[in-house]
């Protein structure tokens, strides 16, 4: 623990000076009852009662002002604190079967609806990334607080093609912690340009900031080159938790053209090792409320930093309460203030 204004401590030198003086005050008091001839009025003098009760009250009142002292020196606690400024990338899939119904209206504007929530409750501070992907990974924008940017873009995304989850997931690994040198936004899709074109500069610490990635999807791998557990290793070794929501039901349908409906179920068992992989949590959710707890689970939590906190408040909540159970205690059993 420092303190701000350390010579106040020096007060602490009267405590026992004034303990000191209370000691030879006690003494005297013992000496002049001895003195006292008339032992039979002395006994209806004396209060009888346990020597402790009458020392208890002065104790207090001197924990009283010590607490005040050191209150008055600016204490400064060393924290844990969350580090607000880490980076979380929603790597949203898009493919076609997220059009699918089962989870209302349907799984994509669940996922759309989950994002905002998470958007809504995060410091302003936050880097939000988004990566959308089907067929090949797009990726949209890295890490930023332009947080009305990303909204945007949410708004924008749309369900077809196929699914190439491990493409995308390595896309969300590599810009949720950029290089130091690397532009986060030299593969951003053209199709976004006129949107994303000035987003707020990622940042690029000198340190590893914390970082996550919260993969929501519904299928299975179909595409890509990098299979999902090839790369939740990559994640892995750069110390990235990978939070994975399976969107949908077993029951979940989708209407492909020319053929009708076919079954879509969420592949539960690869999230669950990505997961597992990584250091994150697995969630099978069904509804845009259980996706917006695992945004509730992320917060801010995702690092943590030391900080000096100043706790002069707590030295002098101490103090007033010491002195308040000095002061009634002295009262009830002495009629008396310490």
């Amino acid at each position: 623990m420092s303190f701000g204004s350390p010579v106040v401590l020096w007060g602490l030198l009267v405590i026992p000076l004034v303990a000191v003086l209370y000691a030879l005050a006690q003494r005297r008091r013992t000496h002049y009852a001895v003195r006292f001839t008339n032992l039979d009025l002395l006994a209806n003098v004396l209060t009888k009662s346990p020597r402790w009760r009458r020392h208890l009250p002065p104790m207090l009142f001197l924990l009283a002002l010590s607490s005040l002292l050191v209150g008055l020196a600016r204490p400064q606690a060393t924290v844990l604190v969350p580090k607000e400024e880490a980076n979380v990338v929603l790597a949203v899939d898009t493919s076609g079967s997220m059009a699918a119904t089962d989870v209302a209206p349907d799984r994509l504007s669940a996922a759309r609806e989950a994002a905002e929530t998470f958007l809504d409750r995060s410091p302003k501070n936050l880097q939000v990334g988004l990566v959308a992907f089907s067929g090949m990974p797009v990726r949209i924008l890295p890490p930023t607080d332009d947080q009305a940017t990303v909204r945007e873009l949410l708004g924008l995304l749309k369900a077809n093609g196929g699914t190439a989850m491990g493409d995308a997931l390595l896309n969300a690994v590599e810009i949720s912690r950029p290089r130091a040198g690397e532009d986060p936004a030299s593969e951003r899709s053209p199709g976004f340009a006129e949107i994303a074109k000035s987003p707020t500069e990622a940042r690029r610490p000198e340190e590893k900031s914390p970082a996550a990635v919260v993969l929501l999807s519904d299928g299975t791998n179909t595409s890509g080159q990098t299979t999902p557990l090839e790369a939740a290793q990559k994640a892995r070794e750069q110390d990235i938790p990978v939070y994975t929501v399976a969107l949908g039901t077993p029951e979940g349908m989708v209407e492909e053209f020319g053929e009708g409906y076919k079954p879509a179920p969420p592949d539960k068992e690869i999230l669950r090792q990505i997961a597992e992989i990584t250091g994150g949590q697995f969630f099978a959710s069904s509804s845009a409320a259980d996706l917006a707890r695992v945004y509730d689970k992320l917060g801010s939590s995702l690092g943590f930093a030391n900080e000096k906190r100043e706790v002069t408040l707590a030295f002098g909540a101490a103090a007033f309460a010491l002195l308040t159970a000095s002061g009634t205690l002295s009262v009830l059993w002495f009629n008396r203030l310490p």
